[in-house]
């Protein structure tokens, strides 16, 4: 039996459903002839430019109507296992001892009473994560007739030598792994989500990563995104100094079509142009504006398969253990649907728009007094810039580390950069300024 027969096999078995089973040989074909998902330097053009949010003219009406027929979805699958947690990262506390799916919850409520609009909030959940997150969601939060999460799906991991799915009978729950968040587009359209939203009258989804409490519900682009008739909007940042790996958006020469470029997609020969924020200035923050009635036409003439460029990831079979067997993990990008759409059209926004918790360094800014969080949910930067800090991961990497450490959390609203190097103990309050280093 062919490898791409055992792994189908392998997620029929599983109860995987038949439109996630044509996704993964979608990629398995790709895999399996060479593709590397790779996008050449030579192939793109950088953004030049793209329609800015200060410049935003719509009524209150507008937003108003918009907003009402707009859904909400939070990607929820995550664990933050590179922080050492085996829970939703989204139940972890960041600020007024608020979780992030807390706080996404005013954000909610605060956009209903204020606009008086539906606004439903879903969650794409995966199997590790649904149950309790559900169970911290408030049961008012439920719009009827739609499901508060769906799961997304999972497929096998393939080992690199053979490209068979691994077999780990020490841990089989190893033997899975998700598909990456672009997996979002086969999971509502197999659920027959998309159908049951147009039904309701809703024609717009906003989605965009939990742990990104900067991604609430703004009005003002929903207004624009309806009036525009833009099918597809990925928001974006302008690029900095930090923000040097993230995916950046370029025009595909071939076709004149906005691309959305990663790290794992970028050649290593190339890489000094996409690490150039001079020359790629847009980065993805991984928020998306998405008409859904473009997306259903799409999906139904696709039967399913969205057809996002493959990013072929390779890992150890237990990410702990990097003497493990080596496999190949196909994922896609939810942000690359955007080479999909004729007239997709980026959108650059503030900087607030995106305060993503991807390590504890961001977490200790989050949880300091350099930020303060709203009636409405809206976490708002007290001084002019937000502090740059790099704790050491020897002491702070793991939540559990960097809990037993940070007893109390310092001031950092006047702190420009903190470096902690060494195994230090906040245990009672203090008050940093300037450019503060730590080293033990």
């Amino acid at each position: 039996m062919s490898a791409l027969a055992q792994a189908q096999n392998k997620m029929r078995q599983a109860g995987c459903s038949d439109t996630s089973v044509r996704v993964f040989t979608h990629y398995f074909q790709q895999l399996e002839s060479g593709e590397t998902g790779l996008i050449p330097e030579s192939a793109i053009e950088p953004l030049a430019d793209c329609p800015r949010y200060e410049d935003i003219d719509v009524t209150v009406a507008q937003q108003r109507a918009a907003l009402d027929q707009t859904v909400v979805v939070k990607l929820n699958g995550g664990l933050a296992t590179s922080m050492g947690m085996d829970h939703a990262k989204s139940l972890l506390t960041v600020a007024d001892g608020k979780s992030f799916l807390d706080i996404i919850v005013e954000q909610i409520r605060h956009a209903r009473r204020t606009y008086g609009v539906r606004l439903p909030l879903l969650l794409m959940n995966s199997f590790r994560t649904q149950a309790d997150s559900l169970a911290a969601l408030p049961a008012d939060i439920a719009v009827d007739g739609l499901p508060l999460d769906f799961v997304q799906g999972k497929e096998p991991k393939l080992r690199v030598d053979t490209l068979e799915p691994i077999s780990w009978p020490a841990a089989p729950d190893l033997e899975w792994c998700p598909p990456g968040h672009g997996d979002i587009y086969t999971t509502l359209y197999d659920q027959g989500l998309i159908k049951k939203l147009l039904d309701q009258g809703y024609r717009y989804m906003a989605t965009s990563n939990a742990d990104n409490l900067g991604a609430f519900p703004d009005p003002k682009i929903a207004g624009w995104f309806a009036t525009s008739g833009v099918p597809f909007a990925p928001e974006v940042c302008q690029r900095t100094d930090a923000d040097r790996k993230g995916g950046h958006l370029a025009v595909r020469k071939s076709d004149g079509n906005v691309i959305l470029r990663e790290s794992a997609q970028t050649p290593v020969e190339d890489m000094q142009y996409f690490m150039d924020e001079t020359r790629h200035r847009f980065f993805n923050t991984n928020s998306l504006w998405i008409n859904l009635e473009a997306l259903d036409a799409l999906l139904s003439e696709r039967d399913g398969v969205a057809g996002l460029p493959l990013i072929r990831n390779k890992k150890s079979v237990d990410p702990a253990d990097s003497s493990t067997p080596e496999v190949y993990q196909l994922e896609s990008a939810m942000g690359a649907l955007v080479e999909a759409f004729s007239g997709a059209t980026p959108l650059l926004v503030p900087r607030t728009r995106f305060q993503p918790v991807k390590t504890t360094d961001d977490l200790l800014v989050i949880r300091s007094d350099a930020y303060e969080l709203g009636d409405d949910g809206r976490l708002r930067l007290v001084g002019e810039q937000a502090p740059v800090v790099t704790l050491d991961p020897q002491y702070f990497k793991n939540i559990a580390d960097f809990d037993a450490r940070v007893q109390m959390v310092p001031s950092l609203r006047k702190v420009r950069t903190l470096r902690v190097s060494g195994d230090y103990v906040f245990d009672s309050r203090l008050e940093l300024s300037g450019d503060v280093e730590l080293r033990a």
